[in-house]
């Protein structure tokens, strides 16, 4: 099944690509690159949305639906464990369940540094 939905979004990943790709940018004229809108509206030309623009939002929809999904297969397949919560240490006052392990550490020593005669 995951291999399944992988497949698709590979597919879905390459046509979005292409498809974005494919379209010409809204203000494509000289006075775009200046910042001028070309048009009186509000919030630029606004033009009938062109069989690209359906494709680019059909294939973005697609592209978020299989990503959530494999996101989902991904989770419900690992392995869990245990919550942050179970997995905190007891606080000091309070005793844990598990015996502590003894600690047989040697004492740190620091090298002194060797007499100079002056």
């Amino acid at each position: 099944m995951a291999i399944l939905f992988t497949l698709i979004h590979i597919i879905v990943c390459f046509f979005l690509i292409v498809v974005v790709l494919l379209q010409s940018g809204k203000a494509a004229d000289l006075a775009g690159a200046f910042g001028g809108m070309g048009s009186q509206t509000a919030f630029g030309p606004r033009g009938s949305a062109t069989l690209l623009s359906k494709a680019t939002t059909v294939a973005a929809a697609i592209f978020m639906i299989t990503s959530l999904t494999l996101a989902i297969l991904a989770t419900r397949g690992a392995a869990s464990s245990g919550s942050v919560l179970e997995r905190q240490k007891a606080p000091a006052g309070q005793k844990s369940s598990a015996p502590a392990a003894p600690q047989n550490k040697a004492p740190a020593t620091v090298p002194q540094p060797a007499p100079t005669n002056k």
